[in-house]
């Protein structure tokens, strides 16, 4: 038996039984030869299929708010100098997302997410988005909402639960060490403070990263294991797209095995919450999205923020296609352990997790940005730019679901 058939054994044990795996296991999924890419994926489609067998829940973006954002992140065609021709307007209407999320919901949609641009809400913003919740919920009563505002303050996060929200996404992005290299406008600690003010108010947490961004094999596991002392209930793995007009617009770091890689490697440090392939999959992935649903369980249906995701039907047949089957909504998406824990509490890892509050460490996307604008070209990934596409709510195109 040779060394990664022997380390693969070890994570589906681990796995299957909630245990946290060493960096180094980590580290050889990440390091794995393409020739060894199915093994891998088999592997970690064992522990996927343990805690959330065939099913592929999907999630909705509306974009309350575009644009004229004043931090600089340097991903974002939203940030503070981007070049990006993307569309710029304020907070659209609660009767507005709401007819925004039904295109969503008859797509098969479980979660709409509602997401603005901005450091974060003004307390007249979350007035504002408690009333888009209620619109929301009264048309769709079963829908799970889940609110991204950016940073939240002293009672925002207990506002938002009270008003009906299921949960709050903040992603880390990458890891404490790096990010001064990717935003200066808000630190990591930032970050880590809002995701448990949403999890003391009682909501979900959802809390991911982006790969692409020229991070090397130890920054992905560092985000990775920050997020598992974080403990949220989702992990959305955004890949990097590099739009024109952002710093970042020639980062082409991945290929489509590389992007399995690390899904891979989320499923197995995480393996029973709720992984959703996000931002880039098309981009990145291509052809090998079905091989993706044997890792992650979650996918956003249709567009992104401020570019076209492929078409929601395209989604649908491509879940049936490869034997999954969309998610009811009827069914609880995460396993019974975690959704009979005490909000809070590391329901996933009983206790294995070395302390939420205190050891929480995640990120994604490293001070190897910087490094990486002087790498050579990675075999395989693609070299051009792209360029914004003017889609989803605010235009008078029809949501691609």
């Amino acid at each position: 038996m040779d060394l990664l058939t022997t380390v693969l054994t070890t994570l589906v044990d681990k796995g299957l039984r909630r245990e946290q795996p060493t960096r180094e296991e980590a580290l050889a999924v990440l390091a794995s030869a393409d020739d060894d890419l199915l093994d891998v994926v088999a592997a970690a489609g064992r522990v996927r299929r343990q805690w959330f067998g065939r099913r592929v829940k999907l999630n909705y973006l509306v974009n309350l708010k575009s644009g004229l954002c004043p931090e600089d992140c340097s991903y974002c065609s939203q940030r503070l100098g981007s070049k990006a021709d993307i569309l710029k307007y304020t907070w659209l209407k609660p009767e507005e997302a709401a007819a925004a999320a039904s295109a969503g919901v008859a797509g098969g949609a479980k979660r709409v997410c509602l997401v603005a641009s901005g450091r974060g809400p003004t307390d007249r913003d979350v007035e504002r988005v408690s009333r888009t919740i209620a619109a929301i919920k009264e048309g769709n009563e079963d829908v799970e909402v889940c609110a991204c505002l950016g940073l939240l303050t002293g009672g925002q996060a207990e506002r938002l639960k009270e008003a009906g929200a299921d949960a709050y996404n903040h992603n880390l992005n990458t890891s404490e060490g790096t990010y001064g290299s990717i935003t200066t406008t808000h630190t990591y600690a930032d970050r880590v403070d809002t995701v448990q003010r949403a999890q003391a108010a009682g909501m979900s947490a959802c809390s991911g990263l982006i790969a692409g961004m020229g991070e090397s094999d130890e920054d992905l596991v560092d985000v990775v294991f920050g997020l598992r002392a974080l403990d949220p209930d989702s992990v959305p793995v955004n890949f990097l797209i590099p739009f024109e007009g952002t710093p970042l617009a020639e980062q082409w770091n991945l290929t489509p095995q590389r992007c399995l890689r690390i899904l891979a490697m989320v499923r197995f440090v995480c393996p029973d919450v709720e992984v959703r392939l996000a931002g880039g999959r098309e981009v990145h992935l291509r052809a090998l999205q079905p091989l993706a649903l044997h890792l992650a369980n979650s996918i956003f249906l249709g567009d992104y923020l401020t570019s076209e995701g492929q078409a929601g039907q395209a989604d649908l047949d491509m879940i049936a296609d490869a034997g999954f089957e969309v998610e009811g909504a009827g069914t609880t998406t995460l396993p019974a352990h975690r959704t009979d824990a005490a909000p809070g509490v590391c329901g996933a890892h009983d206790g294995g997790c070395g302390g939420c509050a205190d050891t929480a460490c995640a990120g994604g996307h490293t001070a190897g940005a910087a490094r990486a604008q002087e790498a050579p070209a990675v075999p395989g990934a693609r070299t051009d730019l792209v360029a914004v596409r003017r889609r989803g709510a605010g235009t008078d195109l029809p949501p691609n679901a």
